[in-house]
């Protein structure tokens, strides 16, 4: 496997001169991790011309050495590793140092503060702009986790009855997850029925699942770091009613059209139209009320958006979640999600694209 870490810090080092600046603060841990390979929880990389030095606890005194390799030159202090960063830029010196205004507390400013005798300035995503695009283990990794995902949900869906709680299903599932090989939970699983599957970021409740209900389920996995992003809505119980067979007809026809017309290279807008334009001319334009997706990676919400509000364009090798929905306050809600890549000559699905209405 290719070590890009060392093409990575360059790629930042020319934005910095770009910026005008002469060294930069990581403080991101997803950061961090893409560009030292470390993956603890606490650590600071400074970037220089000329060097990257992680920094980090006593507790990693071990593991950094050893995922860093020669990618970073390790530092392992004891007692405070913000003062120790002090230490460094006192002993380099920078004219200018940037930081990452976008994850950085007034705690963490007031120390850089401190520690800066040189111009200090915020940077906006300087090192998620090259996140965006991902390398081929990157987008391997997120196809494993996508196929991991996939496999957990066929073995759970079965399982579902009517008379157990949201609270269960997702029991079994994040347990078929882990078994599966998941690192943990991209984020906090969502099982919503009924009603209930109306609540477009609904927490996972005790609420019990009832005969011919929409249940809503949105899950993930990770594989290597890399998370996968998946949405799938079943009728539990009975068959689809007319109403039921109408609006998932609606958001699956508005997600083929997006999954297979999105390219890189058009801005985020349009691609959110692809969906959004289709569910309008039906009548739901209001009921779908967020954006038709985000970059997933390290991260399960990442650069860059496809949203109404989004002008800039996709990039090639970007892969990015299509999630249209239509959600129907006292009765239900249905949102489909796969994972797609933006190859240079079009989309490829990641996730497994079965979009077709289950009843279980």
């Amino acid at each position: 496997m290719a070590d890009r870490r060392g093409a990575r810090q360059e790629a930042v080092r020319a934005a910095l001169v770009s910026e005008g600046l002469e060294a930069l603060v990581v403080t991101h841990l997803p950061n961090i991790r893409w560009l030292t390979g470390f993956t603890g929880s606490a650590g600071l990389v400074l970037l220089t011309p000329s060097n990257t030095l992680l920094l980090t606890d006593f507790r990693y005194a071990t593991q950094a050495p050893q995922e860093a390799g020669a990618a970073a030159e390790v530092v392992i202090e004891r007692a405070s590793i913000w003062n120790r960063l002090t230490k460094e830029l006192d002993r380099r010196a920078p004219a200018s140092l940037g930081f990452e205004a976008q994850v950085t507390t007034v705690r963490e400013h007031e120390r850089l503060e401190a520690a800066c005798r040189g111009r200090l300035r915020g940077t906006i995503d300087l090192v998620e702009h090259y996140r965006q695009v991902k390398d081929p283990e990157e987008v391997a990794a997120i196809r494993s986790a996508a196929a991991l995902a996939h496999e957990a949900l066929a073995e759970v869906l079965p399982t579902i009855r009517v008379g157990e709680r949201e609270l269960d299903v997702a029991t079994r599932l994040e347990g078929a997850l882990r078994s599966r090989g998941s690192e943990w939970h991209p984020f906090e699983t969502i099982v919503a029925s009924g009603p209930r599957s109306a609540l477009p970021h609904a927490r996972t409740s005790t609420r019990v699942i009832g005969r011919g209900e929409f249940l809503l389920i949105d899950y993930g996995a990770i594989v290597d770091g890399y998370c996968s992003d998946i949405t799938r809505t079943v009728v539990v119980g009975a068959p689809a009613d007319e109403r039921q067979q109408r609006i998932y007809g609606l958001v699956a026809d508005a997600q083929r059209r997006a999954r297979e017309g999105v390219r890189a290279g058009m801005p985020g807008c349009d691609a959110d139209a692809l969906a959004r334009t289709g569910i309008g001319e039906a009548g739901y334009g209001e009921a779908f009320g967020h954006s038709l997706g985000h970059g997933i990676g390290l991260e399960v919400h990442e650069a860059p958006r496809l949203a109404s509000t989004a002008d800039q364009p996709l990039p090639a090798g970007a892969v990015v979640t299509i999630e249209p929905g239509i959600y129907l306050p006292s009765w239900g809600g249905v949102r489909l999600e796969d994972d797609v890549w933006l190859r240079p000559d079009g989309p490829e699905l990641l996730s497994d694209g079965r979009t077709e209405l289950i009843v279980i």
